[in-house]
């Protein structure tokens, strides 16, 4: 047992997590999933909240099973080693917005922090300035964490609160497979055509995102989390999951000849280096605020978390308003009102890390 448990405290797990997010992205693509898309947290809470109805852009529209095997690979795991532990914490209104915040900074620059390293993996040079963004975004974060902010302590809570999210995922499988049509003319939703019209094979997928799950859960793979930690104690102990996933995606191009270098004309991405770098300056700052990724806030929630449950309920609020209010980004630029609010998560996050901080 001792010898498990060191493995999985190792760097050799995170390296590993890394890999297979790396090696298995790329695949999906292959077998069907969006240019550069692989597994994307941001762009595929946005499909789901699309299938749902929350919004109507019809080309974004799909239930994702790589969310729903996340969710459930770590409750899979969590359970299994016993580190299932429904908890609550405070502040969840501002755990909500930056979840909402978040997303729109996602979406303006065009992918989460996974879809920004496997962009760059894929050869898109507008990611460069999304990988900037995103570290600016932790560094000020982490310069709010040194000066004592928090969002307060979690405390333990019933069983039920943990185990909302993952039966809303089961929920969620089961709409994927059968599809019903609740009304005519309403959800479920599938889009014919566009992104959400392009994906792997479903049981494929599903297998993908449980042992990403899975494996997250076991090694705390978090992108955020590892720059954050360079910043704040010089560890690079979570930062050597996201470096295996960038060059396993890369190496993976290659064979799959899907490595095309270049800014134009890349899949599912634009090229105003402003708002791809202020969309994850936001991203970032809003991750580090609440406490990980949208991946680790995924993972957190399928291990109890309530507090990474609203965070995710606001990133799927955040998707949804994003494309009923033309925020966000496409191919053709960012959206009309994509700049605008941008600037105003960023004003929140700034007042919430000067604000949300331990009295001496």
């Amino acid at each position: 047992m001792s010898r498990i448990t060191s493995f999985l405290s190792s760097r050799k797990l995170i390296i590993i997590t890394g890999i297979f997010a790396g090696v298995l992205a790329p695949v999906l693509q292959k077998l069907g999933n969006p240019g550069n898309m692989g597994i994307c947290v941001a762009c595929f809470i946005r499909d789901i909240a699309g299938a749902l109805g929350l919004h109507r852009a019809a080309v974004v529209q799909y239930l994702r099973p790589e969310i729903i095997g996340i969710v459930l690979g770590a409750f899979l795991a969590a359970s299994f080693m016993r580190e299932f532990k429904p908890r609550t914490g405070s502040a969840p209104i501002i755990r909500f917005f930056l979840g909402f915040f978040a997303m729109i900074g996602a979406l303006v620059f065009l992918g989460c922090p996974w879809r920004m390293i496997l962009r760059l993996a894929g050869g898109d040079g507008n990611a460069i300035f999304g990988l900037v963004g995103f570290i600016v975004g932790i560094w000020i974060g982490a310069g709010f964490l040194k000066r004592g902010y928090t969002l307060g302590k979690s405390a333990s809570s019933l069983s039920l609160a943990g185990l909302i999210l993952p039966l809303s995922m089961v929920a969620l499988l089961l709409f994927a497979v059968f599809k019903p049509q609740f009304s005519e003319g309403g959800p479920i939703f599938f889009s014919a055509k566009g992104p959400g019209a392009a994906h792997a094979p479903l049981l494929f997928s599903l297998f993908v995102g449980l042992g990403l799950g899975y494996l997250g859960q076991r090694s705390r793979f978090c992108t955020a989390g590892g720059f954050r930690d360079l910043f704040l104690i010089r560890d690079t102990h979570l930062l050597s999951g996201v470096i295996a996933l960038l060059i396993s995606a890369f190496v993976t191009n290659l064979i799959l000849t899907q490595f095309h270098p270049g800014f134009v004309n890349q899949p599912i991405a634009h090229t105003n280096e402003v708002w791809n770098f202020l969309g994850m300056v936001l991203a970032g700052l809003a991750f580090t605020l609440a406490g990980g990724c949208p991946g680790r806030q995924l993972i957190l929630s399928g291990e109890g978390d309530s507090d990474a449950g609203v965070f995710v309920v606001g990133m799927v609020t955040g998707a949804a308003f994003s494309h009923n209010f033309s925020m966000a980004s496409s191919p053709t630029g960012v959206g009309a009102y994509g700049p605008v609010a941008v600037i105003i998560g960023i004003a929140f996050c700034l007042t919430v890390g000067f604000l949300m901080k331990e009295k001496s």
